[in-house]
Formats: C-alpha cells, structure tokens, sequence
C-alpha cells in the first residue's frame, strides 16, 4: 500500500494527537531506548525524544520514512516490517500507535516485538480493536458488492481483534499482560469531504484497478449509507472502536 504522506499530515493528524495518550500510558524515561514501531512520519517518535527517551522509529512504508527523516532529522528512522523485524541491542520498550491493525500476521509480530524486547521490556499499544469502522466497512463492502466487484468486497484488509483474542495472543508468546481495554472512540474527521477523505486515505486497497471516476461513485455512495449513523450535528465521524494494551516481557 502507497501512502499519501500529505492528506495523512494535513487531513488525518488526530493518528497522531490521540496516540499522545498512548505516551502517557507508555510514560518514558530519560536514558530509555525505545522503538516507535509503525511511526508514520515520525510525530509520536519526536514526542517520546521530547521527554527523554532514546527513540528509533520504524515503518514498512518507505515514503512515511522518508517523510519522518526530513521533518525530524535528529531521529534515527529505520523501514522495516513489524512482522520480521530484529535489532542487535533489544529495547527497554516498544510502542505502536494505529499500526498493529494493519498486520494481519499478528502472531508474527507479536514474537517480533517480544523477541526485541529486555527482560522486563515492555509494550504499550494502541490500534483497532473488534468493530472498528463498522458502520463503514460494511457500507463499503455492501456498496463494491451492489456493483459488482466481488473480489473487492472481500478482501481482508485489516486485523481488529477483541480484547481477549488480543491478550490470549501476547500471554501464549510470553508476555504478563498488566492492563487492557477496549472502547468506543468516535472520531472527528476533517471538512465536508471528511468521510471520503478517510476512505481514500484508510481505504485504498479496497480500490485497487479501479477507474478513478467508479472510486468516486463508490465513495458518494458509501457517505450517503453512511450518514445517519456517521454525520452527526453537521460533521463526519469515523466509528473507532479502539484496543489499547500493557505487556511485559
């Protein structure tokens, strides 16, 4: 998948002002080394370098990389998949903010992050978790199916688990699990063009060797099913489900 490293800065920047939270969760120390695995384009990684830490930020997708490297030139950025990654000097913690949703080799990422962790090491996530973006998922695979691209509509885009499959996953690779939750999270999309904005942004597989002009039809008609349930007092909003996670190594 091909990001658009602009419309995610300027159009889709509440990733990176709600994953703050997540930092607090996470609450680095100075003199800690840590790994922002799935950085983007290197916001959270240069907050974490704010209060202290040592920070290595990492993303499969060159062009956030290449992004990060050019806003924030004193942080060391890596490309590297989050399910085979691996580091000569393991960290003191990993954190991830809206990535792991993205990996539907969840259980080899989970061996990655332990397996890059001290003894003690811990990590602190944040991603989709079981119903995210259903209201609009399933618009959008009802509408691909209503004209006929079958294919499409059933594709497997992302992994949002539940809280238990979640935990059960990280306590079988070794982990002690210290804190989970899963909530509601709606979530303020930007302008009148909010909702198609995020599907172009979030829904590009769904609209691989499409024609542009059918994309645009499909986007009109998902915002249209969608809009009792998602456009509420004149604004767009994205129905995040969110897991948020504490695991020891």
């Amino acid at each position: 998948m091909k990001w658009n490293t602009e419309l995610y800065d300027n159009k889709h920047d509440f990733v990176s002002k709600y994953g703050e939270g997540v930092i607090d969760l996470l609450n680095p120390q100075a003199g800690e080394r840590i790994l922002d695995l799935g950085c983007g384009t290197g916001d959270l990684a240069d907050v974490i370098r704010q209060r202290g830490a040592t920070v290595l930020g990492m993303d499969s997708s060159p062009d956030m990389i290449q992004k990060a490297i050019a806003k924030y030139p004193g942080i060391t950025f890596d490309v590297q998949s989050a399910t085979g990654f691996a580091y000569d000097e393991p960290f003191d913690a990993i954190f991830s903010n809206a990535t792991l949703h993205w990996v539907l080799e969840a259980q080899q990422a989970v061996t990655s992050i332990y397996n890059n962790l001290k003894w003690g090491g811990r990590f602190v996530a944040e991603f989709g978790g079981k119903g995210n973006v259903g209201n609009i998922v399933n618009a959008l695979r009802a509408v691909l199916q209503d004209k006929g691209f079958e294919r499409q509509a059933q594709k497997e885009v992302w992994y949002f688990p539940s809280l238990s499959e979640y935990t059960t996953l990280l306590e079988n690779a070794g982990f002690r699990v210290t804190f989970a939750a899963h909530f509601d999270r709606p979530t303020l999309l930007k302008d009148d063009q909010g909702m198609q904005n995020w599907l172009r942004m979030f829904g590009q597989p769904f609209f691989e060797n499409l024609e542009s002009e059918v994309v645009a039809e499909i986007l009109e008609e998902v915002e249209r099913r969608v809009e009792a349930t998602n456009y509420l007092d004149g604004k767009w909003y994205a129905d995040y489900v969110r897991l948020r996670v504490v695991a020891l190594k």
